[in-house]
């Protein structure tokens, strides 16, 4: 039996305090926020509040609907004047946060919105020594799969469906790397993945393809332009190693022939 002391308080003093419901969403994507009404009362009120200062985005009171004065918000927000459900369209950062609904004036419910940005395409760097290498690194090769400027994200190296590794970044927008080593006849699938909570991006992984010689006839095109501006470096150092002499030896010539003409004089 509930004590009368705990009885009077759940039934006059609900719970004005609730966990955030988290709501993922993805730039310029459309989002709804939910009151659960199918029909607001005649004589019921909805309000709608953004932010850890509680800025007043929208109500319905009376059948009537008003919004607030903060236009970053309320540009692009809609409310149904049935149910109350609030929908925020072209989502961007500007609408991060926390929306609190209150109705009739008391709290309902929160829900904490996060925008993630589009995931780009992982990029997988590969170092290979050369196959035609008698030591034993050279079975095998060093991959690096990276990202550029992301936040909220996990990348991760996958052999088949299992997952060997992974790193995450949260709120700052960094570069990350993740490093796998792998034999060059391991005839596994690898693939690299980064993902938030509402979408990922995989890069696979070609094994067969890590191992390049020059009698393939398809060189490693990093190596050809290093080598070419090497090359070009040595020619111009020559180049100007020349000139260098010539300027040197006609000088060496006037100054002497400055000289001979002075003791003839």
């Amino acid at each position: 039996m509930i004590p009368a002391l705990v009885f009077f308080y759940l039934c006059f003093f609900p719970l004005v305090e609730t966990d955030k419901i988290e709501v993922p969403v993805m730039a310029g994507d459309s989002l709804t926020l939910r009151t659960g009404l199918t029909e607001i009362p005649s004589d019921g009120d909805i309000e709608w509040w953004f932010g850890s200062s509680r800025t007043l985005i929208t109500k319905i009171a009376k059948g009537k609907i008003t919004y607030g004065v903060d236009k970053r918000l309320t540009e692009s927000l809609q409310i149904e004047i049935q149910t109350g459900d609030l929908t925020i369209t072209n989502v961007s950062d500007e609408h991060n946060g926390v929306y609190e609904l209150n109705i009739n004036d008391a709290f309902a419910n929160k829900f904490s919105v996060t925008v993630y940005a589009p995931l780009p395409v992982p990029v997988i760097t590969k170092y290979s020594p050369q196959c035609s290498s008698s030591s034993s690194s050279a079975s095998k090769s060093v991959l690096l799969c990276s990202v550029l400027d992301v936040s909220h994200v996990t990348l991760s190296w996958y052999k088949g469906s299992s997952l060997l590794s992974n790193i995450s970044v949260s709120d700052f927008s960094i570069s990350i790397s993740l490093p796998l080593e792998v034999e060059r006849q391991d005839k596994n699938t690898y693939r690299c993945v980064l993902n938030n909570p509402i979408s990922n991006q995989t890069q696979h992984l070609d094994i067969s393809g890590l191992c390049q010689t020059r009698s393939d006839g398809d060189h490693d095109w990093t190596e050809a332009v290093i080598r070419l501006v090497i090359a070009a470096v040595m020619g111009v150092a020559a180049v100007a190693a020349v000139v260098v002499l010539v300027y040197d030896i006609r000088s060496r010539r006037i100054e002497l022939e400055w000289k001979i003409k002075f003791i003839k004089q």
